[in-house]
């Protein structure tokens, strides 16, 4: 559910409610140095970072971050710096200790289960992203948005403590070349490492042939797959085939976007529905088709326990409880080249003559792409930098056409818009799936706050058993 909107106080409350309970990964990083920069109000970030099993290494992030004094959003920008292929070790134990921070807050008092969501497309931070996770005892790793058959033996090696490495995608590199980010845990910390468990990998896969693909070419086990469809918020996957539009301009998916249920049965292992499943009927369809769960987005990121925005929550859920919630499939707005879901909302980027106002420049940098420079090194671009910038790197100028910075956007999703120096506050750009209009469930009456607990209920309600994710 993008950048901290699917934070540690929503997945707590959805695992002490029996359920598994899920955070987002990316760009933990950032947020955990801006929220402490912020002051880390009621301060939990501090009392999970008191429990890092390497406390010299805490301390060291606390003096280099931690700020009693609110923050404009621009430091952050300065003392956290973009991942590149060879990060700085004081970037490496940030973000380790970052996702170590969330998931233990999401584990913190009950006995339920926790997950974590990444991106495989969003590389350079994974492997310190997934030792964090699992230093915090983290139960699941989810991961799309790409073909993610490395992780399986990445979650085997940093369960070990090993040394680990992931091949990184260059572009514009010679076939015969190969790009690898490098995790050395003894390296960083020590000898003296906690005993830790390895996570279950559950893919994230939009067909049966991917699925296929990664049990039989993935380099360790994938315990089960979360199949999700064209209806699901944020990115989504391509359609297959050649890329048609409707009148409205969103990508046209037909029966081969559909996945084959009778595949993944065959497959034999549990999979999970998602995408327009976040309903008791939803769920029941998805028990009928062999699934042992749903996944569910939309209804859990507008609830009170989520890190999106009141403002943007209440701005949605009125538009919802009038009838007017609408969601538009953006073919191009993303620079990772994915269907993105953008919720129309007035004030932020997705009216396009808000977002032409924005000044184009990447600064925090999760989205750009790795590519081999003439000299052999790496360097990194992004379509949505200035275009002339892109070019320079190599880029095609038909590249840059309409898309979106969506870094610094869902950075303000959940309050924290990056100031520019000129003075330009970024502006939101909220995602949801298209059962958006369906919270209606959750507003009538002029109710217009439900928390998770309320949608746990109504998807479980009229239903003795059942499992969800």
């Amino acid at each position: 559910m993008g950048i901290a909107v699917s934070g540690w106080r929503l997945a707590n409350a959805v695992s002490r409610n029996k359920q598994l309970g899920v955070v987002s990964g990316t760009a933990l990083n950032i947020v955990f140095a801006q929220r402490l920069q912020d002051g880390d109000e009621g301060g939990n970030l501090r009392r999970a970072l008191s429990h890092f099993p390497f406390p010299a290494v805490a301390e060291k992030i606390l003096a280099t971050h931690f700020s009693k004094g609110r923050s404009t959003g621009r430091h952050a920008l300065h003392s956290v710096p973009m991942f590149t292929i060879n990060p700085s070790d004081d970037l490496l134990a940030l973000t380790i200790a970052a996702n170590f921070c969330e998931v233990y807050l999401a584990k913190e008092g009950h006995d339920g289960v926790v997950g974590i969501n990444l991106l495989e497309k969003v590389q350079l931070p994974n492997l310190s992203s997934l030792y964090g996770a699992i230093l915090g005892g983290v139960d699941y790793v989810l991961m799309g948005a790409g073909i993610p058959k490395e992780i399986p033996g990445i979650l085997d090696r940093l369960a070990q403590h090993a040394r680990t490495t992931m091949r990184i995608h260059v572009e514009d590199a010679s076939p015969e070349k190969e790009f690898h980010a490098v995790l050395d845990p003894k390296a960083l910390f020590g000898d003296e490492l906690p005993q830790v468990k390895r996570p279950d990998f559950l893919a994230i896969v939009s067909s049966d042939v991917l699925a296929q693909m990664l049990v039989q070419k993935a380099n360790g086990k994938i315990n089960g797959f979360v199949i999700e469809g064209p209806l699901a918020g944020g990115h989504n996957a391509p359609p297959r085939g050649q890329l048609k539009l409707t009148e409205a301009g969103e990508p046209v998916y037909g029966v081969r976007d559909v996945p084959n249920l009778d595949k993944f049965r065959e497959i034999g292992l549990p999979f999970w529905l998602a995408g327009d499943s976040g309903s008791p009927e939803g769920l029941q369809r998805a028990l009928a088709e062999g699934a042992v769960g749903i996944q569910v987005g939309t209804p859990f990121a507008f609830c009170d326990e989520s890190g999106l925005e009141e403002s943007l929550k209440r701005q949605s859920l009125k538009l919802v409880s009038q009838g007017k919630a609408k969601v538009f499939t953006d073919p191009i707005a993303s620079p990772t080249g994915f269907p993105f879901k953008v919720v129309e909302l007035e004030g932020t980027v997705s009216e396009l003559e808000q977002y032409e106002e924005r000044p184009r420049l990447c600064q925090l940098g999760f989205l750009r792409s790795s590519y081999e420079k003439a000299n052999g090194t790496v360097g990194y671009r992004c379509p949505a930098e200035p275009e002339s910038n892109f070019v320079k790197k190599g880029g095609k100028l038909e590249g840059t056409i309409g898309k979106k910075c969506l870094c610094n956007a869902l950075m303000v999703n959940v309050g924290l818009a990056q100031e520019q120096l000129s003075g330009y506050v970024e502006k939101a750009l909220v995602t949801a799936g298209d059962s958006l209009e369906k919270l209606s469930h959750f507003v009538r009456d002029g109710v217009n706050s439900y928390t998770a607990i309320d949608v746990i209920e109504y998807l479980l309600s009229g239903m003795p058993k059942a499992a969800m994710a």
